[in-house]
Order: C-alpha cells, then sequence, then structure tokens
C-alpha cells in the first residue's frame, strides 16, 4: 500500500514540476524580451519577472522536483527489483537528463536576474521544447515499459523535436512580420 502513495505522489509531483519547468522558461522568455522595451519599462519589468520567477521556483518548482525525486526513490527501495528492468534504466537516464534541465534553468534564471543572460527569446522557446521532449520520452518508456520499443519512441520523439521547431520558427516569422 505504500508503494501506491508513494506512486501517486510521484505523478503528482511530477505534474507540479513539468509545470513549473514548462512556466519558467516562457518567463524566461517574456523576461528576455522586455529588454526590447524602454529603460524604465525593462526596470519595472524586470523587478517584477524576478519576483514571479523566484516564487515560481523556490515555492512550486523545486520543491516539487525534490518530491518527486524523493518518491521515486521510495518506489525503488520498496520494489528494487525495477532496478533490474533495462527500460528503468532508460528512464533514469532520462530523469538525470531532466534534473540536469532543471538546474540550468536555475541557472538562466539567475542570470536573468544578474542581467548576464546570453539567451535570445527563440532560443529560449527551443530550450523549453526540450522539456517536452524528456518527457514524452519518460511517459512513453514508463507505458511502455520496454527498452527496445523505446527506440521507436525516441524516433517519433526525433521527429516531434523537428516539428517543434519548425513551429518556434514559423511562429518567430509571424511574429516579426506582425510586430
Amino acid at each position: 500500500m505504500i508503494y501506491l502513495y508513494a506512486k501517486s505522489i510521484h505523478i503528482i509531483f511530477v505534474i507540479c514540476w513539468m509545470a513549473g519547468l514548462f512556466y519558467i522558461v516562457r518567463l524566461f522568455v517574456y523576461h528576455t524580451e522586455a529588454k526590447l522595451k524602454s529603460s524604465d519599462e525593462y526596470m519595472l519589468l524586470h523587478k517584477q519577472f524576478i519576483i514571479m520567477e523566484s516564487k515560481l521556483w523556490w515555492v512550486i518548482t523545486t520543491p516539487a522536483m525534490y518530491l518527486t525525486v524523493i518518491a521515486g526513490l521510495v518506489m525503488l527501495y520498496i520494489n528494487p527489483a525495477l532496478l533490474q528492468t533495462p527500460w528503468m534504466h532508460v528512464k533514469l537516464c532520462f530523469v538525470l537528463a531532466l534534473l540536469a534541465y532543471h538546474f540550468i534553468c536555475q541557472r538562466v534564471m539567475r542570470n536573468l536576474k544578474d542581467e548576464l543572460s546570453k539567451w535570445t527569446s527563440t532560443q529560449l522557446r527551443l530550450w523549453n521544447e526540450v522539456a517536452t521532449i524528456i518527457l514524452f520520452a519518460i511517459v512513453f518508456i514508463v507505458v511502455l515499459k520496454s527498452a527496445v520499443n523505446w527506440i521507436f519512441g525516441l524516433v517519433g520523439l526525433i521527429a516531434l523535436s523537428v516539428l517543434l521547431m519548425m513551429a518556434v520558427k514559423i511562429y518567430k516569422r509571424y511574429r516579426n512580420r506582425n510586430s
């Protein structure tokens, strides 16, 4: 029964963590684009984005990440046989990639706060899609529970990635034409 509670907590906080990751990068895009405003407007927006990003990061996203990891470790502790399955090895690699993504976002947030970020809004839009791709990979691996079938999913993810990048580029052209 504890396993099912841990699994429920894991799923709930994965959703919270992913929502935070998706939204934080969207805030980064707007924060970066605020530099195009007048100096006074930028300073006002910059201060507001710092507050919004900080609260989202430290009150929702990071605690959700820790609770996700803890619940996942509890499940592995209760059912260590999962560590013998090839699909779990692949899933854990993607989880490590998501953790790296999380901490890269944290560095971006700090750099935006200190006005040291070199990311463009287009680069951040593309970066936002990385979390989507990792999420797709993890979900397909967990549902299919196959170390072989995930290869077909990976091909699909690559196709999805190309489509997402094309959509970002098309949206950028559309936005530039209408501004």
